[in-house]
């Protein structure tokens, strides 16, 4: 039905990049990570970055995640991050009693979208998590156009339901996937299970075929 409605858009793909006026991206990293994982592909940042912008005008890209600041490999990617066009925003990995690590990070991105709210005209949100649901509605009844981009299986209706648009990472995932035997300095890393790559033991992330 979804898909039904933006077939049947009044407006042709050129004309709603044309209307979205300033555009700020809130992504959230653990989500993105754990759907490319779902995706079997790496994220190519530049290209998502672009994909996401669409020509528009960036007011600014931020980025979310938790970070284990003992993780060298993982340190070098969020500065790689900084140095090419994203606000890093990161919270430190809590130790929960089953003895994984997380980092809720649902309060600054509300937060922030909720501070900037006057300074951008649409919104992209990468992120699955029905929890920014209030956030998205709140910032949408000030004006703002909210674009949701996540893997369809990971997210929650009550987020898709309070967008403006809504689109699936596995139909985009062309644009944003990194290339085969494409080399990338560093990976993103959201829990201590992924830090452990043997791949990983020069600094540089090897795809190959």
């Amino acid at each position: 039905m979804l898909n039904n409605l933006e077939n049947d858009s009044i407006f042709t793909p050129e004309q709603v990049l044309e209307n979205r006026g300033r555009v700020a991206i809130f992504i959230d990293g653990s989500n993105l990570f754990y759907a490319a994982l779902q995706l079997g592909i790496e994220i190519d940042y530049t290209k998502l970055l672009c994909r996401l912008t669409g020509g528009s005008r960036l007011l600014r890209s931020f980025f979310y995640t938790g970070v284990d600041r003992t993780n060298e490999k993982q340190q070098g990617f969020l500065l790689w991050m900084r140095r090419n066009g994203y606000r890093v925003i990161a919270k430190d990995l809590v130790q929960l009693p089953d003895g994984s690590k997380k980092a809720n990070l649902d309060v600054e991105i509300a937060v922030d979208m909720m501070a900037l709210v006057d300074s951008y005209d649409t919104a992209v949100l990468v992120s699955g998590d029905g929890d920014l649901a209030y956030a998205v509605n709140s910032v949408s009844y000030r004006g703002v156009r909210v674009e949701v981009v996540s893997l369809r299986s990971m997210t929650s209706d009550s987020l898709i339901n309070v967008s403006d648009r809504y689109i699936d990472l596995e139909a985009i995932k062309e644009d944003i996937q990194k290339t085969p035997r494409q080399s990338y300095p560093y990976r993103p890393l959201s829990s201590v299970s992924f830090l452990e790559d043997p791949r990983l033991s020069d600094g540089h992330l090897d795809i190959q075929e």
